[in-house]
């Protein structure tokens, strides 16, 4: 399942990404780009009534906070949290992460952070932003637990 997402759903774009899902986010699009987008089969996330009234596959949804956001986009579409695919994705830039090799990490990330998560330091290909297992992503996890998105093993 991949996703457009329209302005008013930045913070959605965020935690879909978090969960794994390609959800392509940019705070303006041109004319008939967001069609474009959903021709090719990605579906229109939107609080925007007149946008989700355009061709192809849209959702409307009418709160306002992310976990309820989550909890509206479940009632329409299968959305899960697959284990595999949490964390998967940059968070800025909707890029598949890589893990990170060894020498690149020592020299790019803080010397703690290398050694205290050896083997799991993964970055982005497009944006070079790196990213570990820390506190800020344990605390993502909580927030997605809290709003039913996770299970209490993962």
């Amino acid at each position: 399942m991949k996703f457009v997402v329209d302005i008013m759903l930045g913070k959605l774009t965020k935690w879909l990404r978090v969960m794994g899902y390609d959800a392509h986010y940019q705070s303006f699009y041109k004319d008939g780009a967001l069609e474009a987008f959903m021709a090719r089969g990605r579906i229109l996330l939107t609080r925007h009534h007149q946008r989700a009234r355009l061709p192809g596959h849209s959702i409307l949804l009418h709160t306002h906070r992310v976990g309820e956001q989550l909890a509206e986009l479940t009632e329409t579409v299968d959305l899960k949290t697959d284990p595999v695919l949490l964390f998967s994705r940059c968070i800025r830039c909707n890029t598949p992460l890589e893990d990170a090799s060894r020498e690149t990490a020592l020299e790019m990330v803080p010397e703690y952070v290398f050694y205290h998560h050896p083997g799991q330091i993964r970055f982005c290909p497009t944006c070079e932003r790196y990213y570990w297992p820390g506190s800020h992503r344990v605390r993502m996890a909580d927030k997605l637990r809290g709003w039913g998105f996770m299970g209490t093993e993962t």
